[in-house]
């Protein structure tokens, strides 16, 4: 099977065929709302200088079989200045599906030969993939080491028509004590499915609390920063456009004072972001509006409701309540033959052999340090 390979270098390029990146989106299973173009465009327009895009596209006769949009920077890792390739949305993309048919399997070999001599690198690495051992397999053959880890175990939770009903449970004891609370104070919750007109003053609501938030404080939200909040304008002013944008709100005496986030695709609704300002945290607004999030699916037809992407180690998300699977997200890294990549995957090496030792030893002085206190 032959394939010819094309090189862009801007998503808003006159040659980048936006309805046959459509085609081949629509037809990968496995894509999410950060494969639609509108997250991308946002992602490319928070490029800073030193990030350099470059998209890959596979062709066979005149059909789209294949799309990465791919940036090249250079970062440190174990103290070395490495050429780094990632896919386009890093890091604020929660989920991603690379976007190949299943035509173009058979050419990976070949693709990461046209990424090598277009973006020379050290280190090739995607985040919060899914399903992608079978397309990424001959790149592990094909590289000095590669590496394969689980970066995040993302509940989701299938609705059915038993959630029309009260929760059990300890979780019914919350959900009643945070509408008692909300109650008390005339707090409302609102659903919005803001549209392309309406979504610039729904997002300045949501900025204000979320830079009211701890996560503003930390400089650590979707919205802190002048390239992440151009991102966000640009990316969820144009998938509002398309219907996939969910705002669920708490609202007191007119003002938002949390809300959650999330995008709508394929029937399922990712769990985007939350923020609450800080004098309210005593409502649990957080399990009433992911409630409300349920309750909507069912009156919409929604099939599941899903964190998005949460801490591999410490998540407090409150989907875990009700899951009823995980979405398993992975990262792959590819280390090149380049001097630098040798060395770099050396020192990965070297560190994946150390890392469980080190904690045992850490958990062994922890455990010694607690019996010497209880003597």
């Amino acid at each position: 099977m032959s394939f010819r390979w094309q090189w862009c270098a801007s998503l808003a390029a006159a040659d980048f065929p936006v309805a046959a990146y459509e085609q081949l989106r629509q037809r990968c299973v496995d894509a999410t709302p950060f494969n639609r173009l509108s997250w991308l465009q946002g992602a490319e327009q928070a490029l800073d200088g030193r990030q350099h895009l470059q998209i890959l596209l596979g062709w066979q006769d005149q059909q789209l079989l294949l799309c990465l949009p791919l940036i090249r920077g250079r970062e440190r890792k174990a103290g070395l200045p490495l050429q780094v390739v990632r896919h386009l949305g890093h890091p604020l993309s929660d989920r991603l599906a690379l976007l190949v048919a299943d035509p173009a399997q058979s050419a990976m070999p070949e693709v990461l030969q046209e990424i090598r001599r277009q973006m020379p690198h050290d280190l090739l690495q995607f985040h919060e993939l899914v399903n992608a051992a079978s397309l990424l397999a001959p790149w592990r053959r094909a590289s000095w080491y590669s590496e394969q880890s689980l970066s995040c175990r993302a509940p989701e939770h299938l609705i059915v028509d038993s959630d029309r009903g009260e929760a059990s449970g300890t979780l019914r004891y919350e959900l009643r004590r945070a509408k008692k609370r909300c109650g008390e104070i005339d707090a409302r919750v609102v659903r919005m499915a803001p549209d392309a007109d309406g979504i610039d003053s729904v997002l300045q609501r949501l900025s204000e609390v979320e830079q009211a938030s701890w996560k503003g404080a930390d400089g650590l939200g979707i919205f802190s920063g002048e390239q992440r909040q151009q991102w966000m304008q640009t990316a969820l002013r144009g998938l509002a456009a398309e219907g996939c944008v969910r705002v669920v709100m708490l609202e007191h005496q007119g003002h938002c004072i949390s809300y959650r986030l999330g995008l709508l695709e394929r029937g399922r609704l990712y769990d985007y972001n939350i923020a609450f300002l800080a004098e309210h945290a005593n409502l649990g607004s957080g399990r009433l509006l992911l409630d409300e999030w349920i309750r909507w699916g069912l009156d919409e037809g929604w099939q599941w409701v899903d964190a998005s992407r949460v801490s591999l180690s410490r998540s407090s998300h409150q989907l875990h309540e009700r899951m009823s699977g995980l979405v398993e997200h992975q990262r792959w890294s590819f280390y090149s033959w380049r001097p630098l990549g040798l060395l770099a995957g050396v020192a990965e090496r070297l560190w994946q052999y150390l890392k469980p030792r080190l904690k045992a030893w850490r958990e062994r002085r922890q455990a010694g340090t607690a019996q010497g206190a209880h003597r």
